[in-house]
């Protein structure tokens, strides 16, 4: 290749899907560039929500302690129909939390984006450019070739091993590509409304978020973190977006909650609530991830979480092919597994999209009757985490087990009479974990799960014990003593005796 500069991977978007990536890569040693054509974070909030998964990769990073104060729970989502009852709840479930966080979190976006990049740049070998754009791109057998126009109009081109298009809904990565996105049936018009609502005045509002699931107009109202509050307003047939937008245009629709003296309007924004995805996730040397790759309606706060999934079961597979342990056939899970999660989580939030968004009357009443038809008369809380679908396909044993592809639990566990999550003792590589029952095999599985890349943690070994049952009550669930686990936390596959575990770590080798 002609360029001067070259890295393993460029990441063109420092999103938080983006920087997300860029931190994963550095953890790694990756050379990697992350390019993005803003200087700066957006001020204003756009993603709303993150739940245990996304925390847990975050607490990876070593940004736990740095987050955590712009986070808050998820206050439960009530659905209230067209004469005003209750017809449906979602929440999350009760501690003891299985990934170690809390299900649910709402969060303050600049913050926490801010947090990332800042992370990202402690990197040595991660390079960030800002006010840089991608202008063209090629690519061959060996690598990428990409053109960069930075703030001043200066043109530079750099090579890279990888790719991969962070870059939002208008992704240039994919139109330069010529990927074209599918169509799954969803497009609404919304306008989001973010407000910075004082004390005495939130005391008045409703102390849970609220769906009014109502035919004149659909409504959601968020309770975010501090004095934020979020309203999500369907927008009428002849109503102009741009026109709604405007602060007496607001201020009218909110009437029903509050006054122009309770509150301070943060950001007023009107977008179409799509369900999309990209024909092609991978083309070549160049990847899809976030908004790029797939965009959803936002009715269970998962447009962000669906970004850092795709990134972190990415980097680590990109780091395996660059290393020459792994090779297409592994990066090409990729796609199978996020494309399929993608739409499955996809179709179940556009069914929730239906739900909120009927504007018939009688269609509305006879959905309301249904659904509390369906409840027996009682509306009980249904989590919100149980409509996240586990991998499918991909890179997972092929010995069928229900544990295949679910996300690994992060108990509390206790040694040398110190407590933390598991992850701060197992790391974030590939892991064989044993229940106690185990021990006395544990330094052969050692031996064996070494040669294949795995750390081995074990139970009642070295003083390792759990605080609490998280985790012994998901051997017990799924009939194992031994879990192989991805570096995404993921289960590759599970064994009830120390031989079939050897079996699932050689085929688990054979595939990379």
């Amino acid at each position: 290749m002609p360029s001067h500069e070259s890295f393993d991977v460029v990441i063109v978007g420092f999103g938080p899907a983006g920087a997300t990536c860029a931190n994963l890569l550095g953890t790694l040693g990756v050379r990697a560039l992350a390019i993005d054509r803003s200087q700066e974070v957006y001020a204003r909030p756009r993603a709303f929500a993150l739940d245990h998964e996304i925390m847990r990769v975050f607490q990876n990073l070593g940004l736990a302690d740095a987050i955590l104060p712009h986070t808050a729970p998820f206050t439960p989502s009530e659905y209230y129909g067209a004469g005003g009852q209750l017809i449906k709840r979602l929440g999350s479930i009760p501690p003891p939390y299985p990934l170690g966080w809390p299900p649910n979190m709402v969060f303050n976006q600049p913050p926490v984006e801010a947090a990332l990049r800042r992370r990202a740049g402690e990197h040595a070998s991660v390079t960030i450019e800002l006010g840089t754009d991608l202008v063209g791109l090629s690519q061959s057998s060996d690598g990428v070739e990409l053109k960069l126009r930075n703030a001043s109009g200066d043109e530079r081109s750099v090579a890279a091993r990888f790719v991969i298009g962070c870059d939002g809904a208008s992704s240039t990565v994919r139109e330069l590509l010529g990927i074209e996105m599918e169509d799954l049936q969803f497009d609404e018009p919304w306008l989001v409304v973010d407000m910075l609502v004082d004390e005495r005045a939130a005391a008045k509002l409703p102390q849970v978020s609220v769906q009014y699931c109502e035919p004149a107009r659909p409504t959601t109202y968020l309770i975010g973190t501090e004095g934020h509050r979020r309203w999500e307003i369907m927008l009428l047939p002849g109503e102009n977006p741009r026109t709604m937008e405007a602060d007496a245009e607001v201020w009218r629709l909110l009437a029903r909650w509050l006054t122009p003296s309770e509150a301070k309007l943060w950001r007023a924004a009107s977008y179409r609530f799509h369900a999309l995805v990209a024909h092609e996730w991978r083309r070549g040397r160049v990847f899809l991830a976030g908004d790029a790759a797939h965009q959803q309606p936002p009715f269970i706060g998962q447009g962000m979480c669906q970004g850092v999934r795709d990134v972190a079961n990415l980097a680590w597979k990109i780091d395996l092919a660059l290393k020459g342990k792994a090779g297409d056939a592994l990066l090409d899970t990729y796609a199978e597994e996020r494309g399929a999660h993608v739409k499955r989580l996809t179709t179940a939030i556009k069914g929730i999209g239906r739900l909120i968004c009927e504007r018939d009357p009688a269609a509305a009443r006879a959905r309301d009757a249904k659904l509390l038809e369906e409840a027996g008369g009682e509306v009980r809380t249904q989590p919100r985490q149980h409509l996240i679908p586990p991998i499918e396909g991909g890179f997972v044993s092929r010995e069928a087990h229900p544990a295949n592809g679910t996300l690994f639990p992060q108990p509390t566990v206790r040694r040398a009479g110190k407590e933390v999550l598991l992850d701060e003792i197992a790391g974030c590589g590939f892991r064989v974990v044993l229940d106690h029952q185990l021990a006395a095999e544990a330094k052969a599985i050692e031996v064996l799960a070494a040669q294949f890349g795995a750390k081995t943690v074990c139970f009642d070994t070295n003083g390792l014990q759990e605080c609490g049952s998280v985790l012994a009550a998901w051997f017990e669930k799924h009939a194992c003593l031994a879990a192989i686990v991805r570096p995404d936390h993921y289960v590759y596959g599970v064994a009830a005796t120390a031989e079939a575990l050897e079996r699932q770590l050689r085929a688990m080798a054979s595939r990379l």
